[in-house]
């Protein structure tokens, strides 16, 4: 897996975010997919640069999670995808209204892969975001995917201890991660079933879900759905 190591503080494994200041910004737009993004949980180390960026895999190959790190209530939108050759640029863009809150955690933004990249070979990514850019690789795929999604969930590793999960529902009431228990090759993930009023639509949502780093990271690790309004088990991918 090519996958930074990000190394957060045990405050993150109870509270799923490591408090920062002068954070400030952002907020999702109609287009943008749904996002819950709790920190992924370590027990060493120091806090995530706000200027890293990861990636990480999604639905067989058709889309993938653009990772950044700011407030979580104000998760950057995918304004546009572009791709020449083997390298692809994703443009993000802060929302412009509400107020942030003063943390700092993972959050993903989905990106469709452009039409005419292959995704059996690796992809060069550049993503920018107001005066930042941050350039990251997908690794190559075993191969590309058939057909057009099936609307089932999928994830993928961004990090040693960072998943992120795409599922399909109401863009307006994404999962909340209420609990992950984890087990010999991968995790039970538990949702909160709560009453909100959400929207009639189909659309993505993208979860990170933070995990203790696996043993081995070349091995198989599965997420088990509970809760939520979902079920059954996704074969995280590299």
């Amino acid at each position: 897996m090519n996958r930074m190591r990000i190394l957060l503080s045990a405050a993150a494994l109870a509270a799923a975010t490591v408090l920062a200041a002068g954070l400030s910004g952002c907020a999702q737009s109609p287009s943008t997919p749904a996002s819950d993004a709790p920190a992924p949980t370590s027990t060493s180390g120091s806090a995530p640069d706000i200027d890293d960026v990861e990636v990480a895999w999604l639905d067989d190959g058709r889309s993938f999670a653009v990772v950044t790190w700011g407030s979580s209530s104000c998760v950057p939108q995918t304004e546009s995808i572009s791709a020449a050759g083997q390298e692809i640029t994703v443009t993000l863009v802060d929302p412009d209204e509400g107020v942030c809150t003063s943390d700092l955690a993972p959050r993903a933004s989905l990106a469709v892969i452009p039409e005419g990249v292959d995704v059996t070979k690796d992809i060069d990514v550049t993503v920018v975001n107001g005066d930042f850019t941050g350039d990251t690789e997908l690794d190559a795929l075993p191969a590309a995917p058939e057909g057009p999604t099936d609307m089932q969930p999928s994830a993928g590793w961004f990090d040693d201890d960072g998943i992120v999960l795409l599922t399909w529902g109401s863009s307006t009431c994404p999962p909340v991660v209420s609990g992950v228990e984890e087990t010999d090759g991968g995790a039970t993930v538990t949702f909160a079933d709560d009453d909100r009023v959400c929207t009639m639509d189909m659309g993505p949502r993208v979860t990170v879900i933070g995990v203790q780093e696996p043993a081995d990271d070349d091995a198989p690790f599965t997420l088990t759905l509970e809760g939520g309004g979902l079920s059954g088990t996704v074969e995280v991918m590299d």
